[in-house]
């Protein structure tokens, strides 16, 4: 039975981290970690073996844009959890500071600019946790996950076996399932063209004269409500790397 290791779920936070220089160079620290605490399979540290070879001896530049392009480019990728629970509706708010108050409540604060809901943030508060707690705290999240790594494995990326060990540290098996294509993040919050006869998203069809015009369309959205509640039992203290 795999068991669940605050040292690798801090391995694993890290791992899921911006591949800075910083990182890079902590990688072999990380990969003996692993190792030593046998948390995980070996086929799926294997393939986390896999990842950290290629983040060290790929070109620095191409690593990090090709995080950029995986993790900050579409919602089904997202490393910010509330963005597959809430999107963009009001409960989002409330939702992260019920979960900044668990963090501090057990002794762990955010760095500046950092969101409590960052997966990798996540996983070191979760890391200070009984083993019992943890696993169970990572189960509530687990469909999450699997979004995640299908969104991943989908897109043949390598981060996908960090999601697997997650999935298969809370008790569950990865499991690929269909991804439906999403817009892009930063297409989706660009500003409409106001007033522009319309566009193609507008009224007006093109290629028309005169113009014929399309009906606009108002749809109410409900929004359920959901919060991020945790027990927190430990005082650690943040910025540690294992």
């Amino acid at each position: 039975m795999i068991k669940t290791s605050s040292l690798t779920l801090r391995v694993l936070a890290r791992l899921l981290s911006y591949p800075d220089a910083v990182l890079r160079q902590h990688l072999p620290d990380l990969r003996a970690a692993l190792h030593a605490d046998k948390a995980i399979a070996a086929s799926r540290l294997a393939e986390l073996d896999a990842l950290m070879n290629s983040l060290a001896h790929g070109d620095a530049l191409a690593i990090e844009g090709r995080y950029v392009e995986i993790f900050d480019r579409g919602r089904a990728t997202s490393l910010h959890l509330f963005e597959h629970v809430h999107g963009d509706s009001r409960d989002r708010g409330p939702a992260m500071i019920d979960l900044a108050q668990t963090y501090e409540k057990a002794g762990l604060f955010l760095a500046p600019g950092e969101l409590p809901d960052y997966l990798p943030a996540v996983l070191e508060f979760v890391s200070t946790q009984p083993p019992k707690e943890a696993r169970a705290f990572l189960s509530e999240m687990a469909h999450i996950f699997n979004a995640i790594f299908s969104a991943l494995h989908q897109r043949h990326s390598p981060y996908a076996s960090v999601l697997g060990a997650l999935l298969e540290l809370s008790g569950e098996k990865a499991q690929a399932v269909k991804v439906i294509a999403d817009e892009a993040l930063d297409t989706s919050w660009e500003e409409p063209v106001v007033f522009d006869g319309c566009s193609t998203k507008g009224q007006a069809k093109p290629g028309t004269s005169p113009p014929t015009y399309q009906p606009m369309h108002f749809v109410k959205h409900n929004t359920g409500q959901a919060s991020a509640q945790a027990t927190a039992t430990a005082t650690p203290t943040a910025g540690v790397l294992l």
